[in-house]
């Protein structure tokens, strides 16, 4: 298999046309079939233009297989696992590279509780797919693909039941809101004009899959959002990846007030507005996050990288949300995934109920200057590279519980293998951006003495 193909918890996903072909979608989806042992599988995929190419493939490899596709087609990811618990299915496929560049796309794979797969069953996956013997049915056995029009409305429904949806409509708040060009264009305005009655201007709103800024919602990312923002006509600003789990935000003077105020800001308003309890987030996840949740009294439960590890953990200790670094709002009482119409649905009721500002708001959460890295690297490399990092800290507080983490206190430097990109990804955060670069740049030392 070639190097740009990543097989993991993350699912499969790679380059189109090169690593990643209708193929090897086909392949997978015959694997997931035979593991769920047939039934109705719900596929949904963002609007990259491989999209419908892939997702031939897929429902050719699930009817060979004895399984009912059940294509909801461009649909955000929240939305897909909300409906594979909510209508009962085995499982679901989702066709989305979701922050990856439009060259890339991806199947991520979803059991029948509406989650991503664990690493037991991801691992028991991957060797059915690996062993390539697929219980492939008759003709007369083949199933008959089903659609479901709308699905969207029924997370929709659920997320105006969990917030004080009446309190949002009243405000009538004015925002501007960046869809990526991705599922956002179909659904976003919709349902903050529709469902929240919020006056909203949309940028990169047309769904072609064609992106035109960079796909991951990072705040250098958002420049057009920032300059939409700013002539003072706006109370907020929202931007969203390609299939809608991530979520940042800009303030109302046009700042991105970044992904970890992001997720602390949304933690803190479920804390606020529907009772405290346990919250769980990623080692990446910064000490903002740390800082809200200990204000309020509450357990904070640190988990590996990836959305599944948070979810497993939000159930197994009844946490009231959770989050990732990457602006992924997780609210269990809706769904117990990333979702980013969550997210935008209890900012503007926390926004609604307390009369302040995004900008105000956030002055209640500490902030650190925090920096992220990508560091190419090849398989073999990774592991060596990580000994020699954790033997340089080995006087420090570690964690191993993904990659090498350095706990000085009030600064820290995580160092891990990316699960979606054939790359190490070095973030580090501190009270001063000088602070944050000097552990980057620490870390940039360490890998260089680690010969090829």
């Amino acid at each position: 298999m070639k190097a740009s193909l990543k097989i993991g918890i993350s699912g499969v996903r790679g380059i189109v046309g090169e690593s990643f072909t209708p193929q090897i979608a086909a392949k997978f989806a015959q694997a997931l079939g035979t593991f769920v042992g047939g039934g109705d599988i719900f596929v949904g995929r963002d609007t990259r233009p491989s999209g419908p190419m892939i997702e031939w493939a897929v429902l050719a490899g699930l009817l060979s297989v004895g399984c009912k596709p059940v294509l909801l087609g461009v649909m955000p990811t929240p939305s897909l696992l909300f409906q594979v618990r909510h209508r009962g299915a085995r499982g679901g496929i989702v066709i989305t590279a979701s922050h990856n560049g439009g060259q890339w796309n991806a199947l991520k794979f979803v059991d029948r509780r509406g989650m991503f797969f664990d690493t037991v069953h991801a691992e028991e996956l991957f060797d059915i797919y690996h062993q390539q013997d697929f219980p492939m049915v008759a003709e007369g056995d083949l199933r008959r693909v089903a659609k479901v029009e709308d699905a969207i409305e029924s997370h929709f429904d659920r997320i105006l039941t969990y917030v004080d949806a009446e309190a949002i409509r009243k405000r009538r708040f004015r925002l501007a809101v960046d869809c990526c060009n991705g599922v956002g264009g179909v659904y976003t305005p919709r349902f903050l004009h529709e469902h929240l009655h919020c006056q909203v201007t949309p940028l990169f709103a047309e769904p072609t899959g064609v992106f035109e800024r960079e796909p991951e919602p990072l705040a250098e990312h958002l420049g057009r959002l920032c300059e939409t923002i700013k002539n003072g006509e706006y109370d907020i600003g929202f931007a969203q990846d390609p299939d809608g789990d991530r979520l940042a935000v800009v303030d109302e003077q046009g700042r991105a007030i970044g992904e970890q105020i992001t997720v602390a800001l949304a933690v803190k308003a479920i804390l606020a507005l529907h009772g405290k309890g346990p919250v769980a987030a990623n080692l990446s996840s910064g000490k903002s996050i740390e800082r809200v949740v200990e204000k309020e009294g509450c357990p904070l439960i640190r988990t590996r990288t990836g959305e599944v590890h948070v979810t497993e953990a939000i159930l197994r200790a009844g946490a009231v949300a959770g989050g990732e670094h990457t602006g992924g709002i997780i609210i269990p009482a809706i769904h117990p995934c990333r979702d980013s119409y969550g997210g935008m649905a209890v900012i503007l009721e926390y926004m609604a109920h307390t009369g302040r500002s995004v900008s105000d708001l956030c002055r209640d959460i500490p902030t650190y200057a925090l920096i992220k890295e990508r560091v190419p690297i090849t398989a073999d490399r990774a592991p060596r590279i990580l000994r020699r990092i954790r033997r340089a800290y080995q006087h420090e507080k570690l964690i191993f519980l993904d990659g090498v983490y350095v706990d000085f206190g009030d600064r820290w430097v995580h160092v891990r293998r990316s699960n979606t990109e054939p790359v190490l990804r070095v973030i580090a955060e501190a009270p001063t951006n000088t602070e944050s670069q000097q552990l980057i740049d620490d870390v940039h030392q360490i890998i260089a003495t680690e010969s090829p």
